[in-house]
C-alpha cells in the first residue's frame, strides 16, 4: 500500500507540475497570438436606415515590438481583410512606452514597422485611428507621421464625415486622455445637431464624459481586457481610466461603448483568458 500511495502522490505531484507548465506555455506562446474575432450588431436611433448594416473594424492596443506583439498583429491582417469591414478603426497604442524617459525616442521607432503591416489591412472607407497614452509618452509626432505615411488617418480633437448612398455619419477622436489634451467641444464643432457621430477614444472610462455629447457610440480600447484575468475574480490589473469599463459592450447613459482587448501585451508577454481581440461591429438602425 504505501508503494501505491507513494505511486499516486509522484503522479499527482507530476500532473499538478504538467498543468502548471502547459498553462504557462499557453499564456505565453499560444493564447498572445490567436487574435479572437468577436462579431457585434449594435444598433443607434440615429443611425441612418440607408447605413444599416455598416461594418466597422475595430483593433487597439498594438504595442508593437519583433518579437511577441507583431505576431497577433501579422494574424489580424488576413482576417481582418477577410471580413471585408467598410470601415477600419484603431485606437491607439501602437508603440509601448519605456520605463526610462531617455528610450523614447528609440520606442516611439516602433510605430514605423507597425505602421508597415497595419497598412496591409483593406476596406473602403480607409483605417482611421487615435493615438494611445504609450504613443503620448514616447513621441506623439513621431508616432502620428509614421502611421499617416502608410495612409492611415489619425483623428486628434477633429471630426470627419463618412458619406454613402446620400447619407452620412461624423467619425471623430479625442486626443489621448493621461497623454494629451481631449477636447470634445472642439472635436464636435462641426458636426451639424442630429447627425450621427462615432467617436474614437482610447480610454473606455472616458465614455463618462463623453455621455454629456451628442455622441452615440464610443470605441476604445486601453484596458487589454485585463491581459491575465483569473476565473471568478477581477482583473488583477487594469490601467488608469480602464477600470469600469474593462471589455465588451455597455450603455452609459444614452451614449453605447465598446472596449476592445487589444491585440498586443504590456509588461510581461502574457495573456490568460483574455484572448487578443479583433472586433467586427455592424451598425444598424434602431427603429422607435
Amino acid at each position: 500500500m504505501g508503494s501505491i500511495s507513494i505511486g499516486r502522490r509522484r503522479f499527482l505531484k507530476l500532473a499538478a507540475i504538467g498543468a502548471v507548465a502547459a498553462t504557462t506555455a499557453d499564456s505565453v506562446l499560444l493564447e498572445p497570438n490567436l487574435p479572437q474575432t468577436v462579431r457585434r450588431t449594435i444598433a443607434l436611433q440615429r443611425w441612418p436606415e440607408r447605413l444599416s448594416g455598416f461594418r466597422i473594424a475595430l483593433l487597439s492596443d498594438f504595442h508593437y515590438d519583433p518579437l511577441f506583439s507583431v505576431h497577433p498583429l501579422h494574424a489580424s491582417i488576413d482576417v481582418v481583410n477577410r471580413l471585408k469591414p467598410d470601415l477600419i478603426v484603431l485606437t491607439g497604442d501602437f508603440v509601448s512606452a519605456p520605463l526610462f524617459g531617455r528610450w523614447a525616442q528609440k520606442a516611439a521607432a516602433a510605430a514605423e514597422p507597425c505602421a508597415e503591416l497595419l497598412k496591409r489591412m483593406k476596406c473602403r472607407f480607409g483605417s482611421w485611428a487615435v493615438l494611445g497614452n504609450h504613443d503620448c509618452y514616447t513621441d506623439p509626432e513621431r508616432v502620428t507621421a509614421a502611421i499617416e505615411a502608410k495612409g492611415i488617418k489619425i483623428l486628434i480633437n477633429k471630426s470627419m464625415a463618412i458619406e454613402q448612398d446620400g447619407v452620412r455619419f461624423w467619425l471623430a477622436g479625442v486626443d489621448d486622455c493621461l497623454g494629451g489634451t481631449p477636447d470634445l467641444d472642439t472635436t464636435l464643432k462641426h458636426v451639424p445637431r442630429g447627425e450621427p457621430t462615432i467617436l474614437l477614444a482610447h480610454e473606455p472610462d472616458y465614455a463618462d464624459w463623453a455621455k454629456d455629447y451628442p455622441v452615440d457610440l464610443q470605441l476604445s480600447g486601453h484596458s487589454h481586457g485585463g491581459q491575465v484575468r483569473l476565473p471568478l475574480m477581477r482583473p488583477l490589473y487594469l490601467p488608469e481610466l480602464a477600470r469600469k469599463y474593462i471589455s465588451g459592450l455597455y450603455q452609459v447613459g444614452p451614449l453605447t461603448l465598446y472596449t476592445n482587448r487589444g491585440l498586443g501585451t504590456v509588461g510581461l508577454p502574457v495573456r490568460l483568458n483574455c484572448p487578443p481581440e479583433i472586433t467586427l461591429i455592424e451598425v444598424q438602425h434602431a427603429s422607435g
